[in-house]
């Protein structure tokens, strides 16, 4: 991850959570105090943003010192330790919060994250997240879902050329939006087009893209779309895909499946930081 926009952020969050000062904090824990703190897992579950969560003390307390007791992406059980952190009572208390919301909002992620992965590691397909992230925080969230096993679609607008319904309709079709885009972008840019018909999917085909998503698309039309691609072109399925359809849609023989639920529908994981020791 990019460290310039990640200190932008916890520095953006401690501004948030801190304003002034800890009215608490800075009047009953005294400048000389240190501790030594531990952050405990409290279900089951996908560990990301550990380092993260680490800077965020050291952006407190430079001579904080960690100890890691697992890897980023492992798989946990409740009452795991994650680390340990020893240094000025103030900046960990400070700090405590912040860490626990990102470690835990990007560990909820990882979770779901491979839950889905593993639906379909049998299955020749790529779960991809999509741009339905919390404003600001897009990099821990793609780079969450990575740790969790799954992998990222387009990071932002700049990326590629995806000409949606909406761009289709201003354009006047797919024809006409792909033959003037085709004009003003570089050779090496990749042009994805969604599509929600057959005959939008032979538009498309002819148009000469690079890939194809077929939105909210019946099981049976993926089937038939993928016969008609005839692997000429990367398909995409997006739309309404759950754990309880995945698998489905993966054995029609898309090539991505799209997850929108990767980022905007999870349920943090429960961790906590208690202090075991003062000086």
């Amino acid at each position: 991850m990019n460290k310039a926009v990640v200190a932008e952020i916890i520095k953006m969050g401690l501004i948030e959570d801190i304003n002034n000062i800890d009215v608490t904090t800075d009047n009953l824990i005294s400048e000389t105090s240190t501790c030594k703190a531990t952050l405990t897992v409290k279900e089951d579950g996908v560990i990301s943003g550990l380092d993260i969560a680490r800077q965020v003390f050291k952006t407190l307390d430079s001579n904080i010192k960690t100890i890691f007791f697992v890897k980023e992406g492992a798989e946990v059980k409740k009452g795991d330790k994650l680390f340990e952190i020893e240094g000025k009572t103030k900046a960990i208390l400070k700090g405590e919060r912040l860490a626990l919301n990102i470690i835990q909002r990007m560990s909820g992620i990882s979770t779901q994250a491979r839950e889905y992965a593993k639906l379909v590691e049998e299955i020749n397909v790529k779960i991809v997240d999509t741009r339905k992230t919390t404003p600001g925080l897009r990099i821990l969230e793609k780079y969450a879902v990575k740790a969790g096993g799954c992998f990222n679609h387009r990071y932002n607008l700049s990326d590629a050329i995806m000409i949606k319904d909406n761009h289709i309709n201003a354009a006047g079709g797919i024809t006409k939006a792909v033959e003037k885009i085709k004009k003003r972008i570089s050779i090496v840019t990749k042009i994805e087009v969604e599509v929600q018909t057959i005959d939008q999917l032979n538009e498309a085909l002819k148009s000469k893209v690079d890939i194809i998503m077929l939105d909210n698309m019946s099981v049976a039309m993926m089937k038939e779309a993928v016969e008609i691609a005839s692997g000429e072109v990367l398909l995409e399925a997006s739309g309404c895909i759950t754990k309880d359809n995945l698998v489905e849609v993966a054995k029609t023989g898309v090539d991505i499946i799209s997850v929108g639920a990767l980022t905007h529908s999870v349920k943090t994981l429960d961790i906590s930081l208690n202090i075991d020791e003062m000086y």
